[in-house]
């Protein structure tokens, strides 16, 4: 230990005797703007500006730098009450005109740096390597200007990846691969579209942006329909089907769950050019742009995925009873500015706090239950926030829900979430399988699906039903 902090200290003067140079001002500049994690902040606030990796990057690299500045100057400096080093081997140039009266190990700012720029990596690795030379900078920033030991800098960086990192436990990392599908028997090639017969929902997405265009220049033989007040996704398909040698959607989730049923219907492989808010199907599938979904129907290369129904409507991602479909209407409204994690914890406590509890028979046994969620293949992360799929495959219902009969049942599911360990409540439970019978005991209930809400109800019938082709070019 000794032999560590003698090094630690020759490498301190070392860095205090260079030669003056213009460094000197760039680099007191840098750490100044380090100052409370100022930079990082700025950062994330530009990543917020695009939706998506980015995005999630920002969230997740803010919220891993708060969570590492808390630990570091609130438990680790007192811990370890290092003094700050003797300046008396730096030159004027270098040293920042205050003094310091907090201990030095391990170095806030490169905690916040590594904990920030490890959270961006995670979930954008091109990024955070972008940003790694500038954690590293900040970090050295901070023995050039003689405010710490290179050690309390490599133990900062150290602390806050690991801190970072160790989100994983309860923040999972959304995968780049999509969903593990069956390769499709046989889907025709449609050069530029030749045959294909796409709707558009322009309501979809963006409010100032109309699909229809960039489809019809990407697909220029393509039949282009666009929905209006009187003619839906499924009535222009529908009409359309007969004729059709394949049927497309342009539209988020609730569009393509209703091409999806005139499809099925007709036998038809369907494309879904991706053109919604969140477009949940398309990305567990594999189809990220419409670009990418052009290819794929030029080409003929398609997949086959499950369908479940509920009460003979198919439905693509999720169904559920109770609380949940406001849980997630609220947290889709919070997620842009809050990050998924935190939205969710935020919807949960308001929908719970206002919600009341459903009685149900589930396969005939009585449950009382704030949410039943039912998702067409298994999904994951498991409690309050499954957000996507490892498989589009495997011929099962993923029911989940939590339970209202137990004690504080609403505080341990808001807990829970917040603390990303809901499926581990005892108010939490689940099962797979490939049909459930769900009785309303406390009158009609809606079920929502896929964005979509039905008619009010006593008995439910989930259930698989015949696979879907979907065109999609796999890389994996």
């Amino acid at each position: 230990m000794r032999s560590a902090r003698h090094w630690d200290a020759r490498l301190h003067s070392l860095v205090g005797g260079l030669p003056t140079s213009p460094a000197d001002a760039w680099l007191r500049r840098l750490t100044t703007a380090a100052d409370h994690g100022k930079l990082w902040i700025a950062v994330g606030l530009l990543l917020t500006a695009r939706r998506g990796p980015l995005r999630r990057a920002a969230v997740r690299g803010l919220g891993s730098m708060a969570l590492s500045s808390s630990i570091v100057n609130a438990v680790l400096k007192r811990v370890f009450g290092r003094r700050r080093p003797d300046l008396g081997g730096h030159t004027l140039d270098k040293l920042l005109h205050r003094s310091f009266t907090t201990h030095s190990f391990p170095s806030g700012h490169s905690a916040s740096a590594g904990a920030f720029v490890t959270g961006v990596a995670m979930e954008a690795p091109a990024a955070g390597a972008a940003l790694a030379p500038v954690a590293l900078a900040v970090g050295y920033s901070r023995v050039h200007v003689g405010v710490h030991y290179p050690g309390d800098v490599v133990a900062g960086l150290a602390a806050g990846s690991a801190v970072a990192a160790a989100t994983r436990l309860w923040w999972r990392v959304r995968p780049t691969a999509p969903a593990r599908v069956r390769t499709a028997r046989s889907a025709p090639a449609l050069p530029d579209g030749d045959g294909l017969v796409v709707a558009v929902n322009p309501r979809s997405g963006p409010e100032d942006y109309d699909p229809a265009e960039d489809v019809r220049r990407l697909l220029p033989r393509a039949e282009v329909l666009e929905t209006g007040p009187e003619r839906s996704i499924a009535d222009l398909l529908a009409e359309a089907a007969p004729s059709a040698r394949a049927l497309g959607v342009a539209g988020g989730d609730g569009s393509v769950a209703a091409a999806a049923a005139v499809a099925l219907e007709h036998g038809l492989p369907l494309a879904v050019l991706p053109a919604g808010t969140l477009n949940h199907f398309a990305r567990d599938v594999g189809v990220h742009t419409l670009e990418h979904a052009a290819e794929a129907i030029s080409a003929g290369a398609a997949v086959e995925v499950d369908v479940a129904e509920v009460n003979g409507t198919p439905f693509l991602n999720t169904a559920s009873i109770g609380s949940y479909p406001e849980m997630v209407r609220r947290r889709d409204a919070l997620t842009g500015r809050l990050g998924k994690w935190a939205a969710m914890t935020v919807a949960a406590a308001q929908t719970l706090h206002h919600g009341t509890p459903v009685s149900l028979l589930l396969d005939g046994r009585p449950v009382l239950v704030w949410i039943l969620f039912v998702g067409n293949c298994r999904y994951t992360p498991r409690g309050l926030a499954p957000a996507w799929r490892p498989r589009l495959e495997d011929g099962l219902l993923d029911v989940q829900y939590l339970r209202a009969d137990v004690r504080f049942s609403r505080t341990r599911a808001v807990l829970g979430s917040l603390l990303g360990v809901s499926d581990r409540s005892s108010g939490y439970a689940e099962c797979q399988a490939r049909s459930v019978r769900v009785v309303s005991r406390s009158g009609p209930q809606q079920v929502a699906y896929d964005g979509e809400t039905g008619d009010p109800a006593t008995e439910f019938d989930f259930r698989k039903r015949a696979s879907l082709t979907v065109y999609c070019c796999r890389t994996d």
